[in-house]
């Protein structure tokens, strides 16, 4: 028996095998699989870019036109001075409103949240992001409604999803960005 007809018949014992996907069904979930992973990349990317945005120009839904970046407010003053809490707080507290930590806050939201929408340096967003929001995990310890989890762990969870599964392929430019020659020699750059 040759090998074309030994595949066959495998596929054709697995699709007759009670409760076992067929390859349609297989082929199928992993199609929804990567739409998933696409779709959870793009919004938490517009998440991070969303942020960056509201920050810089104040669009009124957590920043007010008149604490915008532009008009000369801070990014980082308010929720570091006034929300954080825990064992952390006197660190928080010590760099609200600092140049440099505004400066770095606003450069990851706008890196990360670009990356994850382009759909390339996933793995560099990803590590990136993960450790933006530890770090504002840490900024509101203990969470007001749980022991120690909140969405911060959660996102974090996502993005080192995202990363491992190539999620930048799928609606975005994952697969061209791949290819680059410094990409594809230095492959945490995927």
């Amino acid at each position: 028996m040759d090998t074309m007809t030994a595949m066959m018949e495998r596929n054709t014992a697995t699709a007759k095998t009670p409760g076992a996907p067929t390859v349609q069904e297989r082929t199928a979930r992993k199609r929804a699989t990567r739409y998933l992973l696409g779709g959870l990349r793009l919004a938490l990317g517009w998440i991070f870019l969303w942020a960056f945005l509201d920050k810089l120009f104040g669009l009124g839904f957590a920043t007010e036109a008149k604490s915008a970046w532009i008009n000369g407010g801070s990014p980082t003053k308010g929720f570091l001075t006034f929300g954080a809490t825990g064992p952390f707080q006197g660190f928080y507290n010590s760099i609200a409103g600092a140049a440099w930590a505004d400066w770095l806050f606003m450069i990851g939201l706008a890196a990360i949240g670009t990356a994850l929408m382009l759909g390339i340096g996933v793995r560099v967003a990803a590590a990136a992001g993960g450790l933006l929001l530890v770090l504002m995990w840490t900024a509101a310890l203990l969470p007001a409604n749980n022991p120690f989890m909140d969405d911060h762990l959660i996102y974090a969870g996502v993005l080192a999803l995202l990363a491992v599964t190539n999620a930048g392929d799928t609606w975005g430019l994952g697969r061209t960005w791949a290819r680059l020659p410094i990409v594809q020699r230095f492959g945490w750059l995927r």
